[in-house]
């Protein structure tokens, strides 16, 4: 099967996540997506981050009825902090019989060179580009890391400017977050007191 690797911290994960990994499914070849819950990102602080098992319970139960969408606990089990280059190398290891994709907005794309092992990446595994907000002295540097790999880039996908961060921040001043993410994770935050 060929497997679109949608790598996220996914705290929480929302409506965007979800209506962007629809989208490129449609405008793929790909036949699943696998939501890879990270318990450490390098670039970020883990002490803001909820225990890897709600958020990996959150990924679960957002997507149950999406045979298409699969959420990995793969990361858990791998030395941490969780490198991209890594993950991969051990995913294609563990299964041969599937092709990886890995799926990564145009503002990451932007920083790529600086990833652990980024050539490698680039070499070895096409990379999915779906839209999000850059500024207009950034084009320069996105088009660096354009060059060289499998680099596709997915036009027709949703940009929704929707953040976990604003989600957060939402909880935290007691205000709605009703249609932001879906209805199982709004019950879930609300019954375990998540993000106060």
């Amino acid at each position: 099967m060929k497997i679109g690797l949608f790598f996220g911290s996914f705290n929480p994960i929302h409506t965007g996540h979800l209506m962007l990994a629809e989208g490129i499914m449609n405008e793929t070849d790909l036949d699943q997506v696998w939501f890879v819950v990270t318990p450490h990102n390098p670039t970020k602080k883990k002490g803001n981050l909820l225990a890897d098992h709600h958020r990996l319970n959150m990924v679960r139960d957002a997507i149950h009825e999406n045979l298409k969408f699969r959420a990995s606990d793969i990361e858990f089990h791998l030395t941490q902090p969780n490198y991209t280059a890594i993950t991969l190398t051990h995913l294609r290891e563990k299964n041969p019989e599937h092709t990886f994709s890995l799926i990564v907005g145009e503002d990451n794309l932007r920083g790529m060179n600086s990833w652990y092992n980024a050539e490698f990446i680039r070499s070895n595994f096409r990379i999915l580009v779906y839209p999000r907000s850059v500024q207009a002295d950034e084009s320069v540097s996105i088009a660096e890391n354009s060059t060289g790999g499998n680099i596709e880039y997915l036009s027709n996908v949703p940009a929704l400017e929707l953040s976990s961060s604003q989600i957060r921040a939402l909880i935290k001043q007691q205000k709605s977050i009703k249609y932001m993410v879906p209805e199982s994770v709004e019950r879930m935050i609300m019954e375990m007191g998540f993000y106060r």
